[in-house]
């Protein structure tokens, strides 16, 4: 008799029940109010529902250290029949979680990738405006947006976006700048985040109100997963080959580096790990 059997069965069940969970439609989760100077996180979204699948970081600032997180809805989708509703569904999901929401256009942004930096320079540079224009405005400490190799079209170009109107910006304008993943893995994460239950079930939950896009693909539930996934791989890629794993659960992987003087610099040498018993803000200091 296998005895890992059991634990995998179990998974399976528990992981097709929740494919029957609620979609949306729930109370606001517990959040604290941040004042009116508190520290603010702008989270560069390339679609709904990536404020809730890779802003576990943003949540943490939010719950732990009462900063003010804005979510910027870069696009609303590129299916004009559902950026309505998409905006829709990402406003629920920000109400749940306790960010605010931010739109670069009553649509959101268009054409959004390489290809348009590439070969559409006076539409790339009007967009390259608006998000300077949210950067200068904001004056946000920490602001998240998807690496270079995010392999999906749209995030990477976000990822160009963000940092060629970072380099529109004075040299004097400075900000962390945290580098997420999703589609396509980062090669070089300098930072393992750890979540506790409690944050991996509420950014489940606020994925759900994304009601269109998990109805076709349940997706959400897949999270755990994920993240536990992400914590095989940042053992050694933030920890050091041969280093001694962390008693991490669920995590993910983030780059974390400073803009200042017109460029990215590195934050530390080596990687860290953040345990959920840490402040999230004190990555920032």
């Amino acid at each position: 008799m296998n005895p890992y059997l059991n634990f995998v069965s179990e998974i399976a069940a528990l992981t097709s029940a929740a494919k029957k969970l609620p979609l949306g439609g729930l109370a606001p989760c517990a959040r604290v109010t941040a004042g009116s100077e508190a520290p603010k996180a702008l989270f560069f979204a390339p679609h709904p529902d990536d404020e809730t699948i890779q802003g576990g970081l943003a949540l943490r600032l939010l719950r732990e250290a009462n900063w003010s997180v804005v979510n910027v809805a870069v696009t609303q989708g590129s299916k004009k029949e559902r950026q309505a509703a998409r905006l829709a569904e990402l406003r629920g999901a920000c109400d749940f979680l306790g960010f605010g929401l931010k739109q670069t256009a009553p649509d959101g942004l268009e054409k959004v990738t390489p290809k348009t930096r590439e070969t559409d320079q006076p539409l790339w540079s009007q967009m390259v405006k608006v998000i300077a224009k949210i950067l200068a405005e904001e004056k946000p400490k920490v602001i998240f947006f998807p690496h270079a190799k995010d392999w999906n079209g749209t995030h990477i170009g976000v990822h160009h976006l963000l940092t060629d109107a970072l380099q529109t910006l004075p040299a004097s304008f400075t900000c962390f700048c945290v580098e997420t993943e999703f589609w396509g893995q980062n090669d070089s994460p300098n930072l393992m985040v750890e979540y506790s239950a409690q944050d991996v079930a509420d950014l489940m939950a606020a994925t759900s109100f994304h009601v269109g896009e998990v109805q076709r693909n349940p997706y959400h539930v897949l999270i755990p997963a994920w993240m536990m996934d992400n914590v095989r791989r940042g053992a050694e890629l933030v920890g050091g080959q041969g280093g001694g794993a962390p008693q991490f659960t669920f995590g993910q992987l983030y780059q974390l580096r400073k803009w200042a003087s017109g460029k990215l610099e590195s934050c530390y040498i080596g990687g860290r790990n953040l345990a959920k018993e840490e402040n999230a803000a004190s990555l920032f200091l």
